[in-house]
């Protein structure tokens, strides 16, 4: 990580200025696998807090396997918590696991164009949540994923760049370190407003 923090710090002073008011950023770690792929859908578009009070539901109810979601009822999952848009996007993750379009545990062993190529195929499962397993789950180093809304956030706030494009050509420069970059903006977005997340 050090070798990361002195490559980005050189690169622009505004990480090590993160790094000196709030410390080192958490490295964000899960194990790969089917539960956390649920998770991930469940944290599209809302809080991680409130995604994983769902998720817990979930496993305090039922063994969340896909054997056992792809045949919960809609019913069931609504009384968990989960919108109709979700479950459905559980299902087909579900399905494909069992019909072995998708086969998880080689994801480890592809890169992260073939890992995305293989997700991305699955409705549901968009480049966000292909970004936060491939950077969680597999550690890649090397990702910025620019549909998180606190990055995006961050970077207008820290270097006025407010164009998606502007700011992915920007952060080529941060490169092949981008995910301890986003890990710094993270940590910076979250410090700042008080607010403490366990991944």
């Amino acid at each position: 990580m050090q070798e990361a923090i002195d490559f980005l710090s050189a690169k622009n002073s505004i990480f090590l200025e993160i790094i000196e008011k709030y410390g080192l950023p958490p490295i964000p770690r899960r194990p790969q696998g089917f539960e956390t792929l649920v998770l991930l859908i469940l944290e599209q578009q809302v809080s991680i807090d409130s995604a994983k009070a769902t998720f817990l539901k979930i496993k305090a109810y039922t063994t969340c396997n896909p054997e056992t979601l792809s045949v919960l009822s809609d019913e069931e999952f609504r009384a968990l918590g989960v919108s109709r848009q979700k479950t459905k996007y559980i299902k087909i993750l579900s399905e494909a696991v069992l019909n072995k379009e998708l086969d998880i545990e080689s994801l480890a062993a592809k890169s992260a164009k073939q890992v995305r190529e293989e997700l991305i195929k699955l409705k549901g499962i968009g480049n966000w949540t292909i970004d936060i397993y491939l950077m969680f789950c597999l550690q890649e180093p090397d990702l910025i994923p620019l549909g998180d809304i606190a990055v995006i956030n961050t970077i207008k706030e820290l270097l006025d760049i407010h164009d998606k494009q502007e700011m992915e050509i920007h952060a080529q420069q941060w490169s092949p370190y981008r995910s301890y970059a986003t890990y710094l903006l993270w940590h910076y977005y979250l410090n700042k407003r008080n607010r403490k997340i366990t991944y």
